[in-house]
């Protein structure tokens, strides 16, 4: 995540990230229990700041099924789609949030920015395949 901590949004020099992968049924109890909205979502991060060592740490739950009809209904590669999940949740357990306009932005700026080192063509792109 060496994009995020150029960044500098927050201090860190290290990441500790788990990351879980469920259903159905656990993604919208974990969605429900935790955000109060009553479905399984793709992506549910779980923010725990920095360690005093400087590590930042946070956890991951990926909802494989919605991961999956996401990708198909997206025409995206389901490994591409998984890859932008977990940066996308990585951001989160990073303090990275997209609820105003100008954050999102700067937020996907930095995924397509991490998932271009790798190779993977902008996600927000709509493309035909």
């Amino acid at each position: 995540m060496l994009a995020a901590q150029q960044d500098g949004k927050i201090s860190f020099n290290r990441m500790q990230v788990g990351l879980r992968l469920v259903g159905l049924k656990e993604a919208q109890q974990l969605n429900a229990n935790y955000r109060h909205k009553n479905y399984a979502t793709n992506v549910l991060t779980f923010e725990y700041g920095v360690l005093p060592d400087g590590t930042a740490a946070g956890d991951i739950v990926i909802c494989v099924p919605v991961l999956k009809r996401e990708a198909k209904e997206q025409r995206k590669d389901f490994l591409c789609h998984a890859a932008h999940l977990i940066i996308h949740g990585t951001l989160h357990a990073l303090g990275y949030d997209h609820l105003k306009p100008r954050d999102a932005q700067h937020m996907e700026s930095l995924e397509t920015l991490i998932l271009a080192q790798m190779g993977i063509d902008n996600p927000y792109l709509m493309t035909e395949k």
